[in-house]
């Protein structure tokens, strides 16, 4: 092994799981190809766990900006120290790349890997750039994404990154889930039955939990017999969705707080409500099952309207933003749809088109062409079209 190829690998992120898991991801990727990876984020930040107990974690200070004069004077004191800290950590790693996955976590790494001369990709998982990659874009040497146009890269940016090479490669997904990628879909048929699946996140959603049992209520008896409803519901809410669900004559039911079989539930269901965050549509899309998704309104740049609507233009889902979905016209759309199989069918082909289940090999392909060698040329023609995703 050469000097080059020996030399770590930094992945930077912020501690949530949209951003942890796609690193997660690339650096099992990057493990399995003999590469060495270190994790760095802040001291909140959750790591790897038990998972990657080969992957040393390195904490260093930040902060989001606060509110008032105050709370912004505070986050800049955080960052600042934050960046003293990367550039310290970085000179004793000497890595041959960083990767930043965005949240504020990965802003002092990334930005002392631009100062440092170090190749730095930047990982955007949703259709709108967030807040900390739009502050590393202009010192990245490529921006590795996951939807086909990406918002909020302004012509300021633009002019500031203009050798920043746009990859779509996709956002990485569970290896259960990618390995569901070949499981054909199959339309409900006749008087088959209908599997429904609603996930509002990982506790649910308390919309749908207020909506679905009156959209379902609306249904004709004869449709709502045919219908398996697997239904994610925040614990407290729990109760109240089984006692105005259990009345209404369903073929089968099911509500949990937390599903652990998530991947088996989706390569078995014909239909699902779930909202538009980046990990959801990554794993709707590699799977291929058509959705309605309601994006979830407060998400930071309204970034789940986003994600929703590119799917919704490709033909993989239906858009319905929440102060429209309403027991009304969720009754009539689910009334549409479990009466077209062939909608249905033809939602799932796109998504599946839409989707992919190698994202992390294609993103470790990205990071290490950056470094030359076989991947150097790795080159997505879909590029300029993505760098000039529509600027709000």
């Amino acid at each position: 092994m050469t000097d080059a190829s020996s030399k770590v690998i930094v992945l930077a992120a912020g501690g949530t799981g949209g951003h942890m898991f796609p690193a997660e991801a690339l650096a099992r990727e990057l493990l399995a190809r003999g590469r060495a990876v270190a994790l760095v984020t802040d001291r909140r930040g959750h790591a790897f766990g038990d998972s990657l107990p080969e992957v040393p974690v390195h904490r260093i200070r930040a902060a989001s900006p606060g509110g008032g004069i105050v709370g912004r004077l505070k986050a800049a004191l955080q960052m600042g120290l934050g960046l003293l800290e990367a550039r310290a950590l970085l000179r004793r790693l000497r890595p041959a790349a960083v990767v930043g996955f965005g949240g504020y976590p990965s802003v002092p790494t990334v930005y002392a890997a631009a100062h440092a001369k170090i190749p730095a990709l930047l990982h955007e998982q949703n259709a709108v750039l967030g807040r900390a990659n739009r502050m590393l874009i202009a010192g990245a040497r490529r921006l590795a994404v996951a939807f086909t146009a990406v918002a909020r890269i302004d012509e300021g940016d633009r002019a500031k990154a203009v050798r920043t090479q746009v990859i779509r490669t996709g956002n990485p997904v569970r290896p259960a889930i990618a390995a569901r990628r070949t499981s054909p879909y199959a339309a409900p048929a006749g008087n088959g039955p209908i599997r429904l699946l609603v996930m509002g996140g990982s506790q649910g959603a308390r919309v749908f939990s207020e909506v679905i049992p009156q959209a379902l209520a609306r249904l004709p008896e004869s449709l709502r017999a045919r219908i398996h409803l697997s239904q994610q519901c925040r614990p407290e809410d729990l109760e109240e969705a089984r006692a105005a669900l259990s009345g209404l004559g369903l073929g089968g039911l099911e509500l949990q707080s937390f599903f652990r079989d998530v991947p088996e539930r989706l390569a078995a269901c014909h239909l699902a409500v779930t909202r538009a965050g980046a990990s959801t549509i990554a794993e709707l899309t590699c799977v291929g099952r058509p959705a309605i998704l309601v994006p979830y309104p407060h998400a930071t740049d309204d970034h789940q309207t986003a994600n929703a609507r590119q799917l919704a233009e490709a033909g993989a889902a239906w858009l319905v933003p929440q102060p429209d979905f309403t027991a009304e016209t969720l009754a009539a759309r689910l009334g549409d749809l479990l009466a077209s199989p062939a909608t249905l069918g033809a939602a799932a082909d796109a998504a599946h088109r839409w989707g992919t289940a190698d994202a992390a090999s294609s993103l470790a392909d990205a990071v290490l062409g950056m470094l030359g060698g076989a991947n150097a040329n790795h080159h997505d023609h879909n590029a300029d079209s993505i760098a000039k995703g529509a600027a709000e």
